[in-house]
């Protein structure tokens, strides 16, 4: 309800549909899916790497922050890698890497009654929620076999 005033002064179909899911800028269904999967793989790594070590951390001698390491700071690390994958990898795709982040909103698209909204983009829907799967996968099992 918040959007339909701004939904409905837009005419693009593509603007509405972006509100919700990711859309690639080129629709090249392979570099697309490699890059879903490379940001994924990044992402898991990443956070498998942070909550192994995160607890480690500990404050330059001489500064108090004792509130910050003992609340744990895994949330700001993981915040700032997934902002860093989106700035370096979000270009071709919108970096879904998280089948969540696209098909709920995707379906959401698909379901609610918006003037003028167009297809929800099934054709190109499987790539952020496979890819980001096989990513997953991968990115586990590498830091399973470097561990750290």
């Amino acid at each position: 309800m918040l959007y339909h005033p701004h939904f409905a002064e837009t005419e693009d179909e593509g603007l509405k549909l972006a509100v919700f899911c990711t859309a690639p800028a080129i629709r090249r269904p392979a570099p697309n899916f490699v890059a879903e999967v490379i940001g994924t793989v990044i992402l898991l790594f990443g956070i498998l790497a942070i909550a192994a070590n995160a607890q480690k951390l500990t404050a330059p001698s001489g500064v108090d922050l004792s509130l910050v390491f003992s609340q744990g700071i895994q949330p700001i690390l993981v915040g700032f890698l997934v902002w860093g994958i989106g700035l370096s990898l979000g270009g071709p795709t919108g970096y879904a890497i998280n089948p969540a982040r696209d098909l709920g909103p995707r379906l959401a698209h698909a379901l609610l009654p918006i003037d003028g909204k167009g297809g929800s983009d099934w054709r190109y829907a499987w790539i952020p929620v496979v890819a980001p799967l096989v990513g997953g996968v991968i990115g586990a099992a590498l830091f399973t076999v470097i561990g750290f």
